[in-house]
């Protein structure tokens, strides 16, 4: 009985050592801030043989302070954590090849307060992330746009431009997503994006630009999505920064006003003062950031020289000099209810009011005399209104969670224009005002769980927006305001979204596939004393929308990858809304309410060269859109007295976006950092022939156009003595096609200077954005009986500087 108990204890052992000999194990956990709790990237982790110290592997924390090392034989190790300025620790854990992995759960390191006063470490995160679908840029770094607006930092992104709207073109195209701290709002549109001129640049922490999304995101903006992410400081005890940006705009004129009293806004001021704190105990974190604008400027300045197939050659100008008080609060509560629950409520307040004045006189070219005189006051408020419920659940395993989110967002926009025209063809006041109330309320709920080689997340969302808008007129005698207009109409859109998305990480290659599915109910109600569009339109579709991504890691200094995508962008109610815009009486914008979505199949390769001192990315993208829409270009013969060009929304059938993208940077010297992006395309519209229906029925067409476009941007940043930064920065946008025409290259130069004070608690910046003003936006247009040269040369060259203490 001994002899065969001796046996089968020797059995047992002989066959745990082949399976110990077998099998492997993998370590995976999470690495925190002792003090403040939040994830530590970049940290060491390496993993050492017990008792001989040896090593025998390791890795990086990610982003979110992850880890996760694979392929360790079984045996006793002693893992060891440490970061520049902290304490390192270790942990001792022993293998016998029963449990494969091992999960550490989170490890906390505390501040070496005796090496944080010796060493002084600067480390900045990588542009592009591993899976090379998103690029990050900290705004600290844009020294040369400092005190400027959310708009002015994103110039000097890669692939970014900007469209005569303000619009931001990604990649050649305006159809992209904005997103605050991941959301959506009001604030910066459901549809395509608005409003970032708005949004001041120094309570941003970084801009995150994602070209392919995955499922897990909104199916809409085939150009991309731009992430917008509000400084948040989780230190315990009181903190935050005061700051203070005064400015001058308009510095020069690139071209002589018109023949008018008022002409355009120049030498503006600008008082930007800010206020911003942090109060975090025990586990409440109390979070306020506050920012207020008081300035004169020229949001555009737009010269119109128009020929005409009869003969005439009329020009115009369209300054909007404006007198504007913003004000913005974003504030919230993060409550730590345990360990691994958290509730977030937050909100933000936005509330703009200013007053533009504008003089227009049309100008006969061939007499140099003026024919019409018209000028005008608009006086708008808007606000914005955004409340949201956040709650996080983590499970007991790392990467394993749950989240709902809860989110009401109200927009409102109270326009009125007061227009008055003094010439020989007529005497005559008008008056107009629209007001807008957009309703938006929002619930979704996302799970993501952790594999030992991926994980898997799960979604729904529910989207609930209205929108109505009064339209009250007040026409004088032989009134310009087209009649018959009706008094209001209505736009609603309900959305219904369900996603999932899978994620496989091997050693050698990732693989992430992902199906979103939406269904969509449209209306849009028109009053019935409408004259020109005779019916309500409403409509639904449901659609899939997958995404596909393959990683595959040559080595440590190259990653591949490609991607697949399927996206929509659905037109919002400013391209739909029916009624007129009168800042330009003769040049007339106006939506279309019969619009359609257009949808996109987009392909990219992607590849990352980085080594010790720098890195090189670039891409290979091409974009199919069926039903892209964009503003037609019309003649209007309604009136007999002037001629009258409408700009209207219209679907336009097919078109490709085909480029190349690189983004290089590279440290020269200790002192003098190089970064440049080249975005190279070729812009592709297919010929097209629709019908407009407003003010009266007529054809219209496009005809096929293809061109090369592109844009180059460098940036310079040394670093020079006494705590002084000096950051250079040069853009160059090349012309390119646009329908029924081409936009003109246009270029700047920016320059600014940071200096650190107060040991760190201080800084003052100073920044030149358009040096030689140069930055203007010019256009050639051909349409049917006439031919266009647009320019439009708003306030592009200001001058700032800039305090902030932080306390």
């Amino acid at each position: 009985m001994i002899k065969n108990t001796n046996f089968l204890l020797t059995f047992i052992l002989f066959g745990l050592s082949i399976v110990s000999a077998q099998k492997s194990i993998s370590i995976t956990g999470q690495l925190l801030d002792a003090s403040t709790k939040e994830p530590m990237p970049f940290a060491n982790v390496a993993v050492n043989h017990f008792p001989d110290n040896s090593l025998v592997t390791g890795g990086i924390t990610e982003d979110d302070g992850k880890f996760f090392i694979e392929n360790i034989p079984v045996g006793t190790y002693t893992i060891y954590f440490t970061y520049i300025g902290y304490a390192s620790t270790s942990q001792k854990i022993t293998t016998s090849g029963l449990n494969l992995v091992f999960d550490l759960g989170r490890v906390e390191l505390s501040p070496d307060a005796e090496m944080l006063n010796e060493i002084e470490v600067t480390g900045k995160q990588s542009t592009t992330n591993a899976e090379l679908n998103k690029k990050s840029f900290n705004l600290s770094d844009n020294i040369a746009q400092s005190g400027g607006s959310v708009l002015d930092a994103m110039k000097t992104m890669p692939g970014v431009t900007f469209d005569q709207d303000g619009k931001v073109i990604l990649r050649g195209s305006d159809k992209v997503v904005i997103l605050i701290d991941g959301k959506q709002s009001s604030l910066t549109g459901f549809g395509n994006q608005k409003g970032l001129g708005n949004i001041p640049a120094a309570n941003i922490e970084k801009i995150e630009i994602i070209n392919n999304p995955s499922a897990k995101y909104d199916a809409n903006g085939f150009a991309g999505i731009v992430n917008i992410i509000y400084k948040k400081e989780k230190k315990t005890g009181f903190n935050g920064d005061a700051g203070l940006s005064l400015g001058l705009g308009a510095l020069g004129k690139k071209k002589e006003d018109t023949k008018t009293d008022l002409g355009s806004y120049s030498l503006n001021p600008k008082l930007i003062p800010s206020l911003n704190f942090n109060y975090k105990a025990n586990k409440l974190n109390y979070f306020l950031l506050s920012e207020f604008i008081l300035q004169e400027a020229l949001p555009n300045n737009e010269f119109t020289t128009r020929h005409y197939d009869d003969g005439k050659n009329i020009i115009s100008q369209v300054p909007e000099n404006r007198r504007q008080f913003r004000a913005i609060i974003n504030g919230g509560i993060d409550w730590e209810l345990n360990e691994n629950d958290v509730i977030t409520v937050s909100g933000m307040y936005d509330r703009e009011k200013h007053i533009d004045t504008s003089q227009v006189a049309f100008t006969n070219l061939d007499t140099d005399s003026r024919e019409r005189y018209y000028n005008w006051q608009e006086e708008e408020v808007t606000s914005y209104i955004n409340i949201a419920v956040n709650y996080k659940h983590k499970f007991s395993k790392i990467g394993h969670t749950l989240s709902a989110n809860a989110q009401y967002t109200r927009g409102l926009e109270d326009e009125s224009y007061f227009l008055n025209d003094s010439s020989a063809i007529r005497v005559g006041r008008d008056a107009t005002n629209i007001l807008a109330i957009e309703h938006t309320t929002s619930l979704s709920a996302d799970y993501s769980r952790a594999f030992k080689h991926g994980k898997i997340e799960l979604g729904s969302k529910v989207r609930i927006r209205r929108l109505p808008v009064e339209y009250t007129i007040t026409p004088g005698n032989n009134s310009i305001i087209y009649p018959d207009m009706g008094t209001f109409s209505d736009w609603g859109e309900n959305l219904y979204a369900l996603y999932t998305n899978y994620l496989l990480e091997k050693e050698k290659y990732d693989i992430e596939a992902g199906l979103r599915a939406e269904h969509t109910d449209v209306f849009y109600d028109i009053d019935p004393a409408n004259n020109y569009y005779q019916n309500n339109d409403a409509y639904n579709y449901f659609e899939l929308f997958p995404s596909l991504r393959f990683t595959y890691k040559l080595n440590d200094h190259n990653r591949l990858s490609m991607f697949y995508n399927r996206r929509v962008d659905r037109p919002g109610e400013p391209e739909l809304r029916i009624f007129p815009k009168y800042d330009d009486p003769e040049l007339l914008k106006v939506g279309n309410p019969y619009l359609r979505p257009q949808f996109t199949d987009a392909m990219e390769v992607a590849h990352k060269y980085s080594w010790g001192t720098g890195s090189l990315f670039s891409a290979l993208y091409h974009r199919m859109i069926k039903d892209q829409y964009m503003r037609i270009f019309s003649l209007d013969e309604s009136n007999p007295d002037y001629d009258i060009v409408n700009k209207i929304y219209q679907n336009t059938g097919y078109a490709t976006n085909t480029g190349i993208e690189l983004l290089m940077s590279q440290d020269i010297t200790k002192n003098w950092k190089l970064s440049a992006s080249l975005n190279w395309y070729v812009n592709h519209i297919d010929h097209y022939t629709g019908t407009l229906l407003f003010p009266y029925v007529r054809p219209f067409s496009i005809e096929k156009s293809s061109d090369n476009a592109g844009d180059f941007k460098i940036n310079n940043e040394i670093v020079l003595p006494a705590n002084w930064t000096l950051q250079l920065t040069g853009l160059y946008y090349s012309e390119k096609n646009i329908p029924q025409g081409k936009q003109l290259s246009r270029s700047l130069i920016d320059a600014g200077l940071k200096k650190i004070v107060w040991e760190g608690h201080a800084e003052f910046t100073l920044s030149a954005s358009d040096i030689f003003n140069t930055f203007g936006l010019r256009q050639k247009i051909v349409g049917e009986g006439f031919s266009a040269s647009y320019e439009n040369y708003y306030e592009t060259q200001i001058i700032r500087a800039g305090f902030k203490y932080k306390f």
